[in-house]
Formats: C-alpha cells, structure tokens, sequence
C-alpha cells in the first residue's frame, strides 16, 4: 500500500514505451545523417553584369529570359545551351533591351517563373516522410507524459478528498493555549457566587493530587446557567486563564450538520483532542442547540442531533478519574436540556448566574471603566443605581456608549451628561431627532406619561418615579422610569396589584382627557395582560381558581415553539380569561380614581413636559412630593 506523501507508482506500459519512441527518434536521425551527409554543396553561379547580357543580345546569342516572381533576378538561356544568372533593372525587361539598342528581331523570349539560386536536391521519400515522423513522435511522447500526469492527478485528488472528508468530521473547536494573555477573575465581576464555586475547579486542575489522595474526584461538568448577558463565557475563559491550562471552546451548532453521523464524529474528535491537552477545560456554548430533550422531534426517526447528543453522554462516561478534563457547558435555557444530561457523572454541578445587584453592578462598572477616563463628577455608584435589571453585557455597552458620546462631543473624559444619555439609549433607544411629532400627538404622550407618573407615586408597592420624558427614542414616543430603592426576589399579589395600575396609568390618563383611547398605549396594556395571566396561571393569585399551576408542564418533551400543552379544560381556560380580565379592570378603575384625585397636577404636569420634554431631580421630586403623599398642587410649586 502506498503512503500518504509518496509519488504515484508508474504503470508497465509507460516504463517500455517511453524508451522505445527514444529509441525510434534516434534511429531516424541518424538515419538521416547517413542518407544526407553533411557533404559541401556547390556555391550558386555568381550574376554576370547585366551589359554582357544587352552585349550578347545585340549579337542574337539570348535565346530566353525568365523573371524571378519575387525578386530582380533573371535567369539567360543562351542559344547554345548555357545559361547565367543577372539582375535586371526596375521596369519591363523588354523595353529596357530596346533602350539599350538591341534589335527587335533579336529580343528574346521573356517569360515569368522561378529562377534557381543553386542545384535542386534529387527527390528522396525519407526526406518526404521527415516532418511526418517527427510529428508522431511527438504526439505519443506528448501523450504518454499526460497519461502519467493525469495518473499523478488523480492520486492527489483521491488524497485530497480522503482528506476533505477526514477535515469535515474533525471538531471545530478552537484551542486558546495557556501562553496567550488570559482572562482572570479579576476581569469578571458581579458573580461572586459563581467564581467561589468555580474557584475550587481552578484549584483542582493545578492540585489533582490533593484531591486523588482524598479519594475525591471533581465533577466531570458543570453547567452554567443565567439569562443572556451575564458573563457565562467570560467566567469559563476565566477559569482557563486562572488555571493556567489549554482552553477548548466550541458552540453547540457546530456539532449538528445535515450529514448523519458528523455531529457524533466531531465530539470524538473533540473529547480525543482534549484528553491530548490534558489537563484542560472544554467549553460548549449554548448546548441546548444540542442537547434537547430527545424523542421530541416531528420529524424523521434518525435524528443526527439526538446522535449528537447520545455520543456526549458516552464520551462523558468515558472519562476516567486520571483524566483531568473538565467540561463546562453554558445555557439560557435549563428547563429544555435532556435529564440524561444533567444526572450525577455528567454535568452534575449547576452554576447559577442572574442578573447583578446594585454592588455588582457597581463592580461590574468599575471593571469596564478601566482606560475610558472618567469626569470627577461621574458617580458609578449613582450610575448602579439607576440601571436595575441591566445584565453585565448591558452595563459594558452603556460604558462604551457614554465614551461614544463623549467622542463626539470632541471631549476628554466622560461626562454625567454623557452617562445618563447611554442609559436613555440602553433603555429605550437612540434619540429620533428627525422625527417630526404635531402638537396633539405631543400633547396625548405628555398627558400619558403623566398619568403613569401620578399613579406610580400614589400607589405604595410602585417604585419611585425618577425621570419623565417625551423625547422619542426608538419605537417609543416618551416613557416614564421608576427606580426601585431595594433588589427584591419576592413580589406579592399587592404589589403585582399596584403595577398593574401604573402599567394602566397612561391609558387612563388619555380616556379621562381626551374621552378616547390612542394606540400609544398598545405596550402598556399588553405588559399588563402578560402580568396577569401570570398571576393567575403561574404564580396561584387567582382567587376562584387557587393556587394551581396552569402555565403547561415542565416534563413535555415538545418545546414551547410547537405550541403550548394545555394541560386544564375549557371551563377552567374560560375561567382564567375571566380571572385576567377582572384584574385589568380593577387596575383601570384604580387608576382613573388616583388621576381624578389630582386632576391639577396631572395638567400641570403635562404642561411642563410639553414645554421641557423631560422632568427628573429635584424640579420632579417638587412636583410629585413624598412617596404615597403627593402634595396639593397649590404647596407643589
């Protein structure tokens, strides 16, 4: 067999004839020597002048002429027999003789043809057949050469393919070596839980003896799970980078392809190149693009992605206690992975990651904010505060925002002015400059926006008010923001209650002034529908229907996109309609009764929004008063 590398063979008939047509062109050269040698020809008669030839003319001894076609030569026959070679003038030869004196009845005969530099070669078919051997020749040596060629080409082409085909179910994962700079724990922040946990990894891949004498082992996986933008990737590149140990990352796309079997044929190619780099960490980013519940496709019975999946658990299982891989796995989405996935041997340990509180939010800013030069008057505390709910991603986006602004203000550091912009672009878009708004359209958005702000400050479960605006961003025409004083988990029915009727505040504001509703409040009525039928479905807030969980079941293999698996009769979804929409009217009718209470302030708060687009600080705090007691409009100003 040959080896990969090594020349192609040559066949037993290009060995023989290739010497052979040598061999013939050989022959027939020399041959040719033999039969045409290299003897001295005769040098051509030399061209007499042409006065001897008028002479002899004059005298009759011309008998003929013949013209050279191409040239001024002439070829003399004379009358007996000899013959010269001469070079006529320009012109007819004829009228040239008579010129020169040469009777008429003496001119001689003139005819048109070839005129002979030397003595012809006698004919020779050896000679004819010359050109055409050659031609031969060459045509099989030609042939014989692209024959061999072609074979070569084929070879390589089979090998190319062989290794296409080996390329194409190798792992696409990308290898981060440990000499590369590495990302550390000092560069995550916000997670402190996660890193403690993760910690202990970190130590077990630069210790296994500490633990091997122990008897103790380290789970072979660890399943990061948290909403988008929390840092999932970032942690385990940290791990690496603390670790000191090659780093494996890989999506859970690139396992599935349409070919049966290249998914299963990557991941052992994977986990081969891992065990290779030991000790290392793997990383599968979005795993659930793989690792779904099997049996839950509608389509075809041989599913590649389950395939997929069965040769990870297999692989998983694989791994001995002396093989220090470690294999961390990052989703969004927990509740559609495969049970077989997250049992004890495989991915046994799950990392929760939510979104920061307000400390590590603060944390979090401050690791971004390293090289954007900051204005003394920046506080990232206050900045902490006002982003509730903002993920790690969100907070390094805003930063780089504010030094965006700052740039095109030609400015050298980042300003408050520059901070609270990126936060309004975060939260509700770029401002809409060219947007042109007519007056009534301004005026239903400030009467809006100031229904919400009154209702938010009179009911006692809403977070304070902090900033009203009119100015159009995005898809929004205003927004009112609230901040809350505290991170809470928990929310009770009444708070639920209360939101519901700020969410409610601007619809109520609009029928009460303008005795009609606008879609400008499309948004906020849909927010509240979603919220009460989670009230009612999810969290047992419903008092005719009691705490019963109707939002479908966690053990359906079908996930949410092919419909949702009701799980309760048509009465009870008749009742929870019913339960929904009592919930929206009480929230109205609170609202509309908190705006007829402060019917003054609310114009007068839409009035200034109108003229300054925008309330916030102190000049709201003195509109609005303390929490829950709203000052009367007279001790207001």
């Amino acid at each position: 067999m040959r080896q990969k590398g090594q020349p192609p063979p040559e066949s037993t008939s290009n060995r023989i004839i290739f010497p052979v047509v040598l061999a013939a062109l050989a022959i027939l050269a020399v041959t040719l020597c033999l039969v045409f040698p290299s003897t001295p020809q005769p040098a051509p008669p030399a061209a007499v002048p042409i006065s001897k030839v008028v002479a002899r003319a004059k005298d009759g001894a011309v008998k003929s002429v013949i013209l050279s076609q191409v040239s001024n030569e002439i070829a003399i026959f004379y009358s007996d027999g000899t013959s010269e070679r001469s070079l006529k003038e320009t012109g007819s030869f004829l009228d040239y003789l008579q010129r020169a004196g040469v009777p008429a009845d003496r001119l001689p005969v003139v005819e048109v043809g070839a005129v002979a530099s030397g003595p012809a070669l006698p004919f020779n078919p050896l000679l004819a057949l010359l050109p055409a051997l050659l031609v031969g020749g060459a045509v099989i040596l030609i042939t014989i050469l692209a024959n061999r060629h072609a074979g070569k080409a084929e070879n390589r082409s089979q090998d190319q393919q062989s290794s296409q085909a080996t390329a194409f179910a190798r792992s696409r994962a990308r290898l981060i070596v440990a000499d590369r700079p590495a990302t550390t724990f000092a560069d995550v922040a916000g997670v402190d839980e996660a890193k403690e946990e993760l910690a202990e990894v970190v130590d077990f891949l630069k210790r296994p003896q500490k633990y091997s004498a122990l008897g103790a082992r380290m789970p072979k996986g660890l399943l990061m799970v948290g909403p988008p933008g929390t840092g999932k990737t970032l942690l385990a590149r940290a791990v690496a980078g603390e670790a000191g140990v090659p780093f494996l990352s890989i999506s859970g796309s690139e396992f599935v392809e349409m070919f049966v079997g290249v998914g299963a044929a990557r991941v052992r190619d994977l986990f081969e190149q891992a065990k290779r780099n030991s000790p290392c960490i793997v990383f599968v980013d979005e795993i659930d693009a793989v690792g779904r519940h099997r049996g839950g496709s509608l389509g075809s019975g041989n599913d590649e992605r389950e395939q997929t999946l069965n040769q990870i658990l297999v692989e998983m299982d694989g791994f001995d206690t002396h093989t220090n891989v470690i294999v961390i796995a990052a989703t969004n989405r927990p509740d559609v992975l495969d049970k077989a996935l997250l049992r004890p041997g495989r991915f046994d340990r799950q990392v929760m990651l939510g979104l920061p509180d307000q400390k590590g939010r603060l944390a979090i800013l401050q690791v971004h904010a390293r090289g954007k030069p900051l204005a003394e008057e920046v506080d990232l505390d206050t900045v902490a505060r006002q982003t509730p709910g903002f993920s790690g991603a969100d907070l390094e986006n805003l930063l780089n925002e504010a030094a965006l602004l700052a740039a095109r203000r030609d400015a050298f550091t980042v300003g408050r002015q520059d901070l609270a912009e990126a936060i309004d672009r975060v939260i509700a878009g770029p401002r809409r400059k060219s947007h042109i708004i007519s007056v009534r359209e301004r005026t239903i958005t400030a009467y809006h926006e100031a229904g919400h702000a009154l209702v938010a400050h009179a009911l006692p479960h809403v977070d304070p008010v902090a900033k009203i605006s009119i100015v159009s961003r995005g898809a929004t025409g205003g927004y009112t923001r609230v901040l809350p004083t505290e991170d809470r988990n928990l929310f009770t029915r009444s708070e639920f209650k209360d939101n519901l009727a700020w969410a409610l505040g601007g619809h109520a504001a609009e029928q009460r002034v303008f005795g009609e509703m606008s879609t400008g409040a499309s948004n906020d009525i849909q927010r509240a529908t979603q919220l009460a039928r989670r009230m009612v479905t999810v969290y047992g807030m419903s008092e005719r229907l009691g705490p019963v969980a109707l939002a479908g079941s966690e053990e359906s293999p079908y996930p949410a996109e092919y419909g949702e698996q009701r799980e309760y009769s048509n009465e009870i979804a008749y009742l929870v309609d019913q339960e929904v929409r009592a919930l929206l009217e009480e929230a109205s009718q609170r609202a509309q009764a908190v705006l007829s209470e402060r019917q003054a302030a609310l114009t007068q708060i839409a009035e200034l929004l109108i003229a300054q687009e925008t309330l916030e600080g102190g000049q709201l705090q003195a509109l609005l008063g303390d929490k829950g007691r709203p000052l009367p409009l007279a001790e207001a100003g």
